[in-house]
């Protein structure tokens, strides 16, 4: 029981340091009341309280007793820094997808594993609705938010591993995560639109079913399947598409007389 609340604690306190990224909140800012995050966080105030006191521990957060909670150190920012010249570079040259796509496979097979051994109840009600809100969009056409929900997807995944660095570099890695789901997706859905899709539904499902039932073994080789698949059905694509662009280019060239 404790090493659970321990856990739920661990997350709140993930939770108010992404509050703090998200909101801009510098030293001296307040925080919303224990009683505002536990709404925020749909959880009691003890996980908030302790995760608080957790943080006011690191140096990051200064309770003054009857006068709230404040910042008092800046939340350092350099994965985000970092990963914006990765963006850029992924824009002039869509092959770097490749070495995201190694990246995740170093990241993710590990997240799944420990997802699978640690997962809550609460991680894997937020797995599942990040899964429900990717089929939603698939059905409705929208792919640039089933792309979103893609990403989501996995990081649902890696929160549930409560690894805090494999989390840290995760979340760091969002943005970059989530343009290159969504271009990999249009390149997979270019020739095989509905084969493709039928192949990550089932994999996402699959890898899901995995984590829920415990099994760390089989949610490490699914993930890694998943991803494999990714990699070769881009792969598949592009030499499509370079075919395409050869057959075109001949039947430009006039015959000779």
């Amino acid at each position: 029981m404790q090493n659970t609340f321990t856990r739920v604690s661990d997350k709140i306190a993930d939770q108010i340091k992404q509050l703090i990224q998200e909101r801009q909140l510098t030293v001296g800012d307040r925080l919303p009341s224990e009683r505002d995050l536990a709404e925020l966080f749909e959880v009691s105030r003890s996980p908030v309280r302790e995760a608080i006191r957790a943080l006011n521990s690191q140096g990051l957060l200064i309770t003054k007793p009857g006068g709230g909670t404040y910042v008092q150190t800046e939340i350092m920012t350099w994965p985000t820094q970092s990963i914006g010249s990765l963006t850029t570079l992924l824009s002039e040259d869509p092959h770097y997808r490749y070495d995201v796509l190694e990246a995740r496979h170093a990241l993710e097979v590990s997240t799944a594993w420990y997802a699978a051994l640690r997962a809550t109840p609460e991680d894997k009600q937020k797995i599942q609705a990040c899964f429900d809100v990717m089929i939603e969009h698939q059905q409705n056409g929208d792919t640039a938010q089933s792309a979103r929900a893609d990403a989501q997807f996995h990081l649902a995944i890696a929160e549930a591993s409560h690894n805090l660095v494999l989390l840290q570099i995760m979340r760091g890695l969002f943005d970059l995560v989530f343009s290159t789901v969504k271009e990999n997706r249009q390149v997979m859905f270019r020739f095989d639109d509905e084969k493709n899709r039928l192949h990550l539904t089932n994999q996402h499902q699959a890898v899901m079913q995995a984590i829920f039932d415990g099994d760390a073994n089989q949610a490490k080789r699914l993930m890694s399947q998943h991803l494999d698949f990714v990699r070769a059905a881009i792969r598949t694509s592009e030499e499509n598409d370079a075919r395409l662009q050869r057959i075109h280019r001949l039947s430009d060239i006039s015959p000779l007389l």
